[in-house]
This record gives C-alpha cells, sequence and structure tokens, in this order.
C-alpha cells in the first residue's frame, strides 16, 4: 500500500512525465548495448538524479544537460556510489540531499541469521554486479534502489526495507529512500567487511580468546573451518596453511598494503584472510566461494570447483601468480618473495657425443621437492604390506651438494644441489605420487620429521653468514598437509598449530579439532612449511 507522500510524489512527476520518459528511454537504450543484462530498466542510486536532470534541462540549457547525461551514464559503471557521496556532502548540483534518519522503525525486522557475505555479489535477479544491495531481513542481493530497481520492488512486495549498499556499506530504509545511521548496524559492516587496525594485526598471535557465534558455538579466530564447495579440499589445505605465516598473514590482513594492486586474486586472498581471522563472524566457518572464482579465471580453469587437484600444484601456481601481480618495480620484490625465497647452486653433468660437460648455477626456489625412497615389494609373515619409514634428513640429503641426482628431462643428465640462502619460510614437498603410462602410484612411506628444532646444518651444508650476524638454520614446522586414500582420488587434510598456546589442530574442511603434536607425525606427509627461529 503506497503512502501519501509517495502519492503527493506522483501527482508532481506527472507534469514532467512526458520528458522524463525521454530521458529513461534513452538510458536503457544505452545500456542494453552496455550490458546485455540490464535492457529494461534505469539502476540509478536514486531518484534524485533524474529530477535533477529535469530541473537541469529546463534551466541550464542542453549544453550542461548534455553534460549531465553523460555523467549519469558513466555512473553506471562506477557502480553508482559516486552520487551517493556527493549528495551527502552537499557537492555537485544536487537541490535534494538524502535524507538521514536514526530511528529507522525496521530495524527490528534486520535478521543477522540469514546473512552470508561470503559469496558473489550479484543481483539475484539481474544477476549483475553493479550497485548490489543485500535484504538485512532475508539476505538476498538485489540491484539499485531507485523506483525502477529490484531493491525497491522487493521492498514493497516482500515488505522488507532495510538494505545496505555492499561496496559503500551504507544502509538505507526502502521505499521511503532515507539512510540509516545507527551503531547497531556496525556489527553488520564488520562482517561485510573485517577489518584491522595496525596495533590489532601485531597482537593476533598473543590473542587466546575464543569468539562466539550466532548459532551459540565457539571458534577460534584464525582455525576457523573451510567450506568444500565440490572437490576443493585441495585449496582449503593450502589457505589453512598459508595462514600461519606470519608475514604473509599480516600484510593481507591490511588492505592499504595491496590498495595499489588491481588482481582480483589478491583482493580475493586478502579478504578470505580477514575473514578467517575476524572475531566477530556470525559463523564459526568461512565459504572461499569469491576467492575460488578469482582462481578459476586467473588459472584459466586449470583449477577449478568439481575437480581434484594436486595442492603442491595449487600452491607454487598461487605464490608465483600473487608474486607477479603484487612485485614492486624496485628489484622485482613481494612479500612472497620476502617469506619463500631461497637459492640453489645447482651442478648439471651432461653426457654428450663430444664428452662430459659441467654447467654450474644459481636457481631460486619457493620450496624444495624430496624424493621417497621406492616401497618394498614383498609382504611380511602376516601377509600384510610393510610400511616403510624414512626418516627426513635421510631425503634432505639430496641437497648437501654431493648426492647426484639423475634426471631424464628435457635431456639425461646427472644433477647435484646445494642450499646457498636460506628462506624465512621453508616450504618441503614429499614426491609421493609417480605417473607411468597406465595410472598414477602413491608411496606409502611414512617420513619421521621432528615438529620442532629441525637444525639443517647439521645435514647439509649451508653458506657462511654474513660478518656480524649468526646462521638461522633452526626451524620449526607450522604446517603439515596430509593426503588420505588412494590416488586420484582421497582427500586432503593438513595440521597447523595455534601460536598463541602452541597448540596443534587439525583441520579439513569444516571439521575443526584438536590434536597432540605426536599425531602430527603419524600420518602420510605430503607437504610442508617450516618457520625459521630467529
Amino acid at each position: 500500500m503506497k503512502t501519501k507522500r509517495e502519492e503527493s510524489e506522483n501527482a508532481a512527476d506527472g507534469e514532467e512525465a512526458a520528458k522524463r520518459q525521454k530521458l529513461i528511454d534513452q538510458s536503457s537504450t544505452q545500456l542494453a548495448f552496455e550490458n546485455s543484462l540490464l535492457p529494461l530498466a534505469s539502476y540509478d542510486d536514486d531518484d534524485e538524479e533524474e529530477e535533477d536532470d529535469r530541473r537541469e534541462k529546463g534551466g541550464d540549457g542542453l549544453a550542461n544537460n548534455g553534460r549531465k547525461a553523460e555523467q549519469n551514464m558513466s555512473a553506471y559503471d562506477e557502480e553508482d556510489e559516486e552520487d551517493d557521496e556527493e549528495s551527502e556532502l552537499g557537492q555537485g548540483n544536487r537541490s535534494r540531499a538524502i535524507e538521514v534518519r536514526r530511528d529507522c522503525p525496521y530495524l527490528d525486522t534486520v535478521n543477522r541469521q540469514v546473512l552470508d557475505f561470503d559469496f558473489e555479489k550479484f543481483c539475484s535477479v539481474s544477476l549483475s554486479n553493479l550497485n548490489v544491495y543485500a535484504c538485512l531481513v532475508c539476505g538476498k542481493y538485489f540491484q539499485g534502489r531507485g523506483q525502477k530497481s529490484h531493491a525497491y520492488t522487493h521492498s514493497l512486495e516482500a515488505d522488507h526495507h532495510v538494505y545496505i549498499n555492499l561496496r559503500t556499506e551504507k544502509v538505507y530504509c526502502l521505499p521511503d529512500g532515507y539512510e540509516i545511521i545507527d551503531p547497531s548496524l556496525d556489527d553488520i559492516r564488520h562482517v561485510l567487511n573485517p577489518r584491522f587496525a595496525r596495533g590489532q594485526v601485531g597482537q593476533i598471535d598473543q590473542n587466546r580468546q575464543w569468539s562466539r557465534a550466532l548459532d551459540g558455538s565457539d571458534y577460534l579466530p584464525g582455525m576457523v573451518g573451510l567450506n568444500n564447495i565440490k572437490e576443493t579440499d585441495f585449496v582449503n589445505v593450502t589457505i589453512q596453511s598459508l595462514m600461519r605465516v606470519t608475514p604473509l598473514r599480516n600484510f593481507f590482513l591490511i588492505p592499504e598494503n595491496y590498495a595499489h594492486c588491481k588482481s582480483q586474486l589478491v583482493l580475493r586472498f586478502g579478504e578470505l584472510a580477514r575473514k578467517i581471522w575476524h572475531a566477530r563472524n556470525f559463523k564459526g566457518q568461512v565459504s572461499p566461494h569469491e576467492f575460488l572464482q578469482a582462481v578459476m579465471k586467473a588459472s584459466k580453469k586449470r583449477f577449478r570447483i568439481g575437480a581434484q587437484s594436486d595442492p603442491v600444484e595449487f600452491m607454487s601456481w598461487l605464490l608465483n601468480t600473487l608474486h607477479g601481480d603484487l612485485k614492486s618495480s624496485i628489484k622485482g620484490r613481494s612479500i612472497i618473495h620476502q617469506c619463500f625465497q631461497g637459492e640453489l647452486e645447482v651442478v648439471k653433468q651432461i653426457h654428450g657425443d663430444n664428452g662430459d660437460g659441467m654447467e654450474t648455477s644459481r636457481m631460486p626456489f619457493l620450496m624444495l621437492g624430496l624424493d621417497l625412497p621406492p616401497p618394498p615389494l614383498f609382504k611380511d609373515i602376516m601377509e600384510k604390506n610393510i610400511i616403510p619409514q624414512v626418516p627426513l634428513f635421510n631425503i634432505l640429503k639430496k641437497f648437501d651438494g654431493e648426492t647426484v641426482t639423475e634426471v631424464v628431462r628435457p635431456r639425461i643428465a646427472r644433477m647435484r644441489y646445494r642450499v646457498t640462502r636460506l628462506p624465512k619460510y621453508l616450504i618441503l614437498h614429499m614426491r609421493r605420487f609417480t605417473k607411468n603410462n597406465f595410472f598414477v602410484e602413491k608411496n606409502p612411506t611414512l617420513v619421521n620429521f621432528p615438529v620442532k628444532n629441525l637444525e639443517l646444518k647439521d645435514y647439509i651444508p649451508l653458506p657462511a653468514p654474513a660478518e656480524n650476524r649468526r646462521l638461522r638454520s633452526k626451524y620449526d614446522l607450522i604446517a603439515n598437509i596430509v593426503h588420505d586414500g588412494k590416488p586420484g582420488e582421497g582427500s586432503y587434510r593438513v595440521f597447523v598449530q595455534r601460536k598463541s598456546e602452541e597448540l596443534w589442530y587439525e583441520l579439513q574442511d569444516l571439521h575443526v579439532s584438536e590434536t597432540l603434536p605426536q599425531m602430527v607425525a603419524l600420518s602420510e606427509t605430503y607437504m610442508q612449511i617450516y618457520e625459521q627461529q630467529q
């Protein structure tokens, strides 16, 4: 049912209906070519724009009107939000600013239980991502808030009146159109766009306090489950592991650190990091849906929802892509290289027709691949397969500068590797899967490794430190990714350490549970991240 106010406005508009219709027809025609999803309606943020256009058309002449119409069209590309800001700040040729009220009678209809901002910000009717509002009563997304918009229509049909702009975080009451200023809505803004002060970021690892979700369940910020959308556990374990890398996490918790970057992958990764570590979430888990969409686009569907992939391949691709998007022009450095980049000396001995040749080169690395010994072919007296075990130090000998590794691609050669620079965070992956012409085979060998105090200098030669500096060669485990099941199938889970209490947690998609440090080493480890002791 329409209010008296609306009826009086409609009567006033009747006198100038012909001029207004002409402007709307013009807008609709141009938008139909610009965006096939918006052929029927004009989604201006408010109807004041059209009134201003009409007034200027009558008073300032055709030139001013042409300039205003051009601004009106460009507003769609900028999600119409500049007009909102100009209205409130009193800028521009506005004859009527947006009304601001603190006493909205509909605030008690807001239902936080249905709000979920983890999914893509698309209008549920037009499927457009321009100028999208969330209904705070039912949680659905709608475009615009003018009288011809889907949000306005929804407010009349469903009697839902409170909407938040997903980009500017401003809250409006529809169909009345006024902006709501109320501190009780701040918790919704924090869930929509989690934010951290630099002082908070430095204290995260000292926080031992649990948070409570709306359903009454408790969760630990940073130890929240990630939704497995469809065979995306390889992404979840990679994200959970990288969230333990303190400098990387702290960098992405402050959006100003990468405000210059336009990469959707960088922006979505930062947004996901802030949601994982946010202490005021409405629920105790996060859905990485928007991040996965950015991954699919950036990788050209090499990694996609619904297809199981290798976390080692994904980790390598993700780190290199993030570095490429973030690196500065000065020396091409980024937070990725600051954390993970080390250096190898590679000695290659090639057998050729003209005799043996020797090549020595330096090669940067982000992770080191370790070769497992072949499993035994025989069974024990109980007719059970013997599960071999190997110490981590044995397979680290590959990088002692003396052990020879045979390679056949791109040509047969004998390789020797030696670490010449250690990274702050060392990523190791065990080559557990081997492919032949017929199938993929998994090596079940268990690797025995220390959870704390991995001393590398005792097992591989390391370069002498610079003058007045001590050699930092001792590492602690912070993340351990495990594969369960058959090759090509199975699932991934990860053990991670919570630094504030030095407790270990097992995370598998939405499942989060505390575990003992002794349990971390009793599984088929696939990839590990070690932190250098300072």
